[in-house]
């Protein structure tokens, strides 16, 4: 924890210590208490905003802190995954616009070259973030999508890489599917698909979502660097759905669903999208399990499925 006080002169001095708390990802608790994970290189970077600060005449302090009350880990570590959600999101903004502007003019290669080069300054962009992403924001998978699948428009497929991305269920049955603890939206729902049309023997296992190692047999999914998981702008699901050339009845109506909860760009602004939000959140709060939140989102899918299949 750094508790500073800047004196009013220089002008810059606040923003520069400013800028340096943000890219290093420090998180403020009130206007002058930042705090980051307890680790080597956090101190490291704790100590050089203390030396900026107290080198022009300010006041700071580094503590080791452990919260008593009023405040849990918990919380704090909502605040960083909150903090990298709003980078993520800006991120994924930027990477759709420089896409949209790419649709307008695709023919042109002035507009292709201006495009790679705004898409690496979103990829160290991307890798900036990543690296302050103590937590595993939910954004990630997204916005890694979305400049993935960018990438991919600008450069040529290899017939390696074509054959890659098809897929069938045979290729793929009894397999451990992985994915990140705390299971929501995406995840939910990407389960109880691969269940029910991809692998009927799938086993699902829960891991940390940052340093697993997958092991032999494993796939991995909704997850970083994982077989399966956002590709451009399509979440999991909708990659699942089109890597296994999934076309049930009512499968349609469920993916766009999933997709303008997860990636929260209202894109196709379907009408149910408040209602399973909500029903969701209630699954979250009532089986803190994750196996039972499958278990108990399955039966709400497949009840969707019925639903949107018998629609006209």
């Amino acid at each position: 924890m750094l508790i500073h006080q800047i004196p009013p002169k220089p002008d810059y001095l606040r923003v520069k210590v400013g800028r340096r708390l943000a890219r290093i990802g420090a998180v403020a608790l009130k206007n002058t208490v930042y705090v980051l994970p307890r680790t080597d290189s956090a101190q490291e970077d704790f100590e050089w905003v203390l030396r900026e600060v107290t080198g022009a005449g300010g006041d700071a302090a580094l503590i080791e802190a452990r919260f008593v009350d009023g405040l849990a880990d918990a919380d704090i570590e909502d605040l960083f995954r909150t903090a990298r959600d709003a980078d993520y999101g800006a991120l994924a903004k930027e990477a759709r616009d420089v896409e949209a502007r790419l649709d307008a003019r695709a023919l042109e290669d002035v507009a292709r070259r201006q495009a790679d080069s705004e898409l690496g300054r979103l990829e160290r962009r991307l890798e900036e973030i990543s690296s302050i992403d103590f937590f595993a924001a939910p954004g990630r998978e997204a916005a890694q999508g979305i400049v993935a699948g960018l990438r991919a428009r600008l450069t040529p497929p290899t017939p390696a890489a074509t054959d890659e991305a098809k897929g069938s269920p045979s290729d793929v049955k009894g397999r451990t599917w992985v994915t990140r603890r705390d299971v929501h939206v995406d995840r939910v729902a990407s389960a109880w698909l691969i269940r029910r049309f991809i692998d009927s023997e799938a086993r699902f296992k829960f891991v940390p979502a940052k340093g697993y190692v997958p092991e032999l047999g494993e796939l991995r999914f909704d997850m970083f660097a994982a077989e399966y998981t956002h590709e451009g702008d399509q979440c999991t699901f909708e990659v699942l759905c089109r890597r296994f050339a999934l076309d049930v009845p009512g499968l349609s109506a469920i993916a766009e669903l999933i997709h303008d909860l997860d990636l929260k760009d209202e894109k196709f602004g379907r009408a149910e999208a408040a209602g399973l939000a909500a029903m969701l959140t209630g699954l979250a709060l009532v089986h803190p399990d994750d196996a039972a939140r499958i278990e108990h989102g399955s039966a709400l899918f497949e009840q969707l499925l019925q639903y949107f299949a018998k629609r006209k």
